[in-house]
């Protein structure tokens, strides 16, 4: 790929490291429909998806900031003097700012304080309470929109526009299964969801009962389709990976996730991809050797 593409809006546990290595293991046409049930950043489907593409999710927050990027609401120099002026506040007036505009934003649901507060609260989060009040606390970096990380952000919007203005992109807040109902059998599926046993503060807690249902649904719209999930750490495996998707293909590679409040709580992961597509070892460890990566192919 000639250029990874780094979207607006930041989340834990983005996938922009891995962008290669799911390019790699995801081979699309471009006439084919790509679907995203949990878009996320959409760091992934901005890379690998063609013409054809629906994203969603179940934050309304992040559909509306990419629709409103999609009919012209939000662009760069809109970003641009926004940014400017309330980023001269919060180096003003620092943590108050911050409040302000969070308290704002919970009130009216403004996508551009939604951009504002994910690029200047602790560690980029994205998280709310059980109101649905967004709750991060204030990232204590008053002087974090500097003309440069301005400048950045608003060329991120910039690029992220041209791409929808060329190709056919949907954006919808809905469930996941609504989602894989509307998919059709020529569709390629890739789905992020919540790391089952490790996310539990994503917009909508995932429980075991939320696994099995997209399993049942995946399966149920007979596409190709791909997981990223994680497989081990440290301390412990995944073992829905045996007793939920052992009959499917598995591909493996070292990640580092930069999340949790502590640098000690921040670990090597070992991530996966679990996949109903044809693989090929050779081209897959090709692939990682030349960048010294761990990689494996399993097959449960």
């Amino acid at each position: 790929m000639d250029k990874i593409i780094v979207p607006p809006i930041k989340i834990q546990g983005k996938k922009t490291q891995l962008i290669e290595w799911l390019n790699t293991c995801i081979n699309l046409d471009d006439e084919q429909l790509y679907i995203e049930p949990f878009m996320g950043s959409g760091v992934v489907g901005m890379n690998i998806a063609k013409k054809k593409a629906l994203f969603a999710d179940s934050n309304p927050h992040i559909i509306n900031f990419y629709n409103e990027v999609k009919n012209g609401t939000i662009n760069p120099s809109i970003v641009k003097d926004f940014l400017e002026k309330e980023g001269q506040k919060l180096s003003e007036f620092g943590v108050e700012h911050f409040k302000f505009i969070r308290d704002r934003f919970n009130a009216e649901g403004n996508s551009i304080d939604f951009l504002f507060l994910n690029r200047s609260c602790f560690n980029g989060m994205i998280r709310f309470n059980k109101s649905f009040k967004f709750n991060v606390p204030y990232g204590h970096k008053p002087e974090r929109f500097a003309q440069a990380y301005i400048t950045k952000i608003t060329n991120q919007i910039k690029y992220v526009q041209g791409l929808i203005e060329m190709n056919d992109w949907e954006f919808k807040c809905q469930d996941f299964r609504k989602t894989l109902s509307e998919a059709n059998s020529e569709s390629f599926i890739y789905c992020d969801p919540p790391y089952i046993g490790r996310h539990v503060d994503y917009y909508d807690s995932w429980t075991e009962e939320d696994e099995f249902d997209l399993k049942k649904y995946l399966e149920a719209t007979n596409c190709r389709f791909g997981i990223s999930t994680w497989h081990s750490n440290s301390y412990r495996k995944n073992e829905y990976l045996q007793t939920l998707w052992g009959d499917y293909n598995l591909a493996t590679t070292q990640h580092f996730y930069h999340v949790g409040a502590k640098e000690s709580n921040r670990n090597e992961v070992l991530e996966a991809l679990i996949t109903n597509c044809a693989v090929s070892e050779e081209l897959f460890i090709k692939k990682r050797k030349s960048e010294k990566e761990i990689l494996q192919l399993e097959l449960f």
